[in-house]
């Protein structure tokens, strides 16, 4: 394996630094079961929080604190920062008040940033779900993904479905399992999926190119290590409302077809990141 690579997924972002909670991070469980089913405990899903707000779960949420916690804790430190603030005691025992409402993404990148923290390269991924519902459709997710070295290889690790029933093991997920988003564009593009099989979950559903597309990128910027949050994406394409001439979308299937593998084409990958700046003008909040 490249070690320029795993050097470089060693490496944090703004939102994988951990800063004064680097120390904490190391002393956490080092088996990766215990580790993910250990911050599992300390989330509730919005998706739980809004159903346990209908009365169909028993959590105990608040209906005063936003339900997408995502928006005030974007970063692994403001996660972190918020938990122990909130109950220093970082156990399964944790009391549903005292749990932060953060979807997979944040998931993702917490686990990744514990990860990275303990001297592992490891990356956040981006793309579809076909087991969230086994429904037939594949939802957008993010899950983590680890080098092990004594193994040599990629593990990727869903730390946000490990207490759900799944058909596979959540801590080495077989990757035919995960739609990764380069993978979900070009499966449109080749017309492999049809619209209606690719969600992502606005209110209502955005299917189709405007999801992939936004699986495409988040995978893209989070490979970077610049994991970004839901809002940003290329402002040239929020702009047309992801109304695409076929040139650009011709533009996209190179960049899809590099991420397809991303540890062969890296460098290739790299030139992309450092010379297609449309792809990182982004659209935010207040951009």
């Amino acid at each position: 394996m490249n070690m320029e690579l795993l050097n470089f997924y060693k490496k944090t972002s703004a939102y994988t630094e951990l800063g004064n909670y680097k120390d904490f991070a190391y002393s956490l469980p080092n088996d990766i079961k215990t580790l993910c089913l250990l911050q599992r405990r300390q989330i509730i899903h919005p998706i739980t929080v809004i159903e346990a707000l209908n009365g169909k779960n028993d959590f105990h949420v608040s209906n005063t604190r936003l339900v997408f916690e995502d928006d005030i804790f974007p970063t692994a430190g403001s996660m972190l920062n918020e938990l122990l603030r909130l109950d220093k005691n970082y156990s399964v025992k944790r009391k549903d008040e005292d749990r932060i409402y953060i979807t997979c993404r944040g998931q993702a990148i917490l686990l990744a940033a514990i990860l990275k923290a303990k001297g592992y390269s490891a990356r956040v991924r981006s793309g579809f779900a076909p087991y969230i519902k086994y429904d037939g459709v594949a939802h957008d997710h993010w899950i983590t993904e680890y080098f092990n070295d004594k193994e040599k290889r990629w593990i990727l690790v869903d730390p946000d479905m490990c207490l759900d029933e799944i058909k596979f093991n959540p801590f080495d997920m077989p990757r035919c399992e995960f739609v990764f988003g380069a993978q979900a564009y070009l499966g449109l593009r080749t017309k492999h999926y049809k619209d209606e099989e690719i969600l992502f979950a606005t209110n209502p559903p955005t299917f189709g190119f405007k999801a992939a597309i936004r699986g495409l990128f988040y995978d893209f910027y989070s490979l970077m290590n610049e994991e970004g949050i839901f809002l940003h994406l290329p402002k040239y394409i929020v702009d047309k409302n992801f109304a695409l001439s076929e040139e650009e979308f011709k533009e996209l299937d190179t960049l899809a077809t590099l991420l397809l593998d991303v540890d062969k084409n890296f460098g290739e990958i790299q030139n992309i990141w450092n010379n297609v700046l449309k792809y990182r003008i982004r659209k935010g909040a207040l951009n």
